[in-house]
């Protein structure tokens, strides 16, 4: 019998048709930061409207100066020693080839590259939610640029690095539940535990000034989150990036569902904002495990993060802490549920042939993600605190308490978000005087 031939692997080629979807990928996802801002823009006070559009902004400008710096090599560079990443021809993206492939897909270096940076440009605005009202712009954007480099990197490196010690391991986090949502909610935490909460919390009325542009933010987030979650399979020549778009529609579905059901049962009303926030909540939860679920696990995980976040916003009140837009009641919380749940409800059929304790797989994997998730939520938390308060020591953490009850828009950015004093407002009109009779009853009107 004639030896068998092995024939070596055929190496990938460039795909248009990848490398064009990916673009659109990443358009997606960096739609999801204005999005953001509008969704965190609407559920503040009038006074913080400005303030809260250019908390998200401004990480569109500093991250991604960091990411061409050095935060793209720290992040998927060679691995060193399991916690951080380094490959010096990626500083400044100098030595990158205009047709050098990312490791293993069709898609060129460049477009994994500013995909990974829409990522990276949404995590730490995701925190600036739980700040309303209350931090100097300065110290904001100096904290944006250390969080960046010392926590969002280093992290980003262990659950997608080649050689992170979390990819090892074999943590399952398509698209960023730990990295991502854990990250910015853990990190929210640690940095209202250090800062205190806003003046008169739990006593004046902090309700949303803008009903409908929390509706058009979540829409946004929704929509961009199709390219954030289906674009993280870089391709979908095997059918798992279909899945999980089709898992992250049913998921945000069920969960907003989920929450206005909770809502109506616990306050007696389906609310707006408990449509958007319930849609956030099922879209975070769905981001680490939809490409492990089936459609119907997806409605599980989704159904369970809506309950569980609608009763988590609550926990400040309780517990008294500030967390002013409810990051940690949503990402936090919703992280951490669509990870572990993984363990429990990985089908074997999607992204890996891994199954969860309910597809007859036992809890090893549930373990695994149990790791990722209190290691991640842990250090983020840790260096967060930290770093909020050396520069509270130093530059200043927080406005004055006369300017935060002023208005943070005016005393950062000298803007106001409405002017009502135009031709046509409200103060430009003359009001009618009232009849000289007390009797409005006899008044002829």
């Amino acid at each position: 019998m004639a030896p068998a031939i092995t024939l070596a692997a055929e190496a990938p080629k460039l795909s248009a048709a990848n490398t064009g979807f990916m673009l659109i990928c990443s358009a997606l996802v960096l739609i999801m930061t204005p999005g953001l801002a509008f969704f965190y823009g609407g559920m503040v006070r009038v006074k913080s409207t400005l303030n809260m559009l250019m908390m998200s902004f401004i990480s569109m400008g500093i991250v991604t100066i960091l990411w061409v710096l050095y935060g793209f090599s720290l992040a998927f560079g060679t691995d060193k020693g399991s916690f951080i990443g380094w490959t010096s021809d990626w500083v400044g993206l100098s030595n990158i080839g205009l047709t050098e492939l990312w490791d293993g897909y069709t898609i060129p270096v460049f477009v994994f590259m500013v995909f990974q940076l829409m990522f990276a440009i949404i995590t730490p605005a995701l925190i600036s939610g739980a700040l309303a009202d209350r931090v100097k712009f300065t110290a904001w954007s100096l904290f944006i640029t250390l969080w960046a480099t010392l926590v969002y990197f280093p992290v980003a490196h262990w659950v997608w690095g080649a050689g992170g010690w979390a990819f090892e391991l074999g943590v399952i986090d398509f698209a960023g539940g730990t990295a991502v949502h854990i990250n910015a909610g853990a990190a929210a935490l640690g940095v209202i535990l250090v800062i205190g909460k806003r003046v008169g919390f739990k006593k004046d009325p902090m309700r949303p000034h803008s009903l409908p542009l929390v509706m058009l933010g979540s829409g946004l987030l929704w929509f961009g989150w199709f390219g954030f979650n289906a674009g993280s399979w870089l391709g979908n020549d095997d059918g798992v990036g279909a899945l999980m778009f089709v898992n992250t529609q049913i998921a945000t579905a069920a969960a907003m569902l989920a929450w206005l059901l909770y809502e109506k049962i616990r306050h007696g009303a389906f609310t707006t904002l408990g449509a958007a926030s319930g849609a956030v909540a099922g879209l975070v939860a769905i981001t680490p495990s939809g490409g492990a679920v089936s459609p119907l696990g997806a409605i599980a995980v989704g159904a369970i993060a809506g309950v569980l976040c609608a009763m988590a916003v609550g926990l400040k009140y309780k517990l008294n802490y500030d967390d002013s837009l409810d990051v940690v009641g949503v990402h936090l919380v919703g992280g951490v549920i669509g990870s572990l749940l993984i363990g429990l409800f990985a089908s074997g059929h999607g992204q890996s042939t891994v199954e969860g304790l309910f597809y007859g797989g036992g809890l090893t994997q549930f373990w695994k993600q149990c790791a990722g998730v209190f290691a991640v939520l842990g250090y983020s938390l840790v260096v967060s605190a930290i770093l909020a308060f050396v520069i509270d020591k130093t530059l200043g953490m927080r406005v004055t308490e006369d300017e935060e009850i002023t208005g943070i828009d005016q005393a950062e950015h000298a803007e106001t978000a409405y002017d009502f004093s135009g031709a046509g407002g409200g103060a430009a009109r003359t009001a009618v005087p009232a009849p000289a009779d007390t009797d409005a009853k006899k008044v002829d009107a």
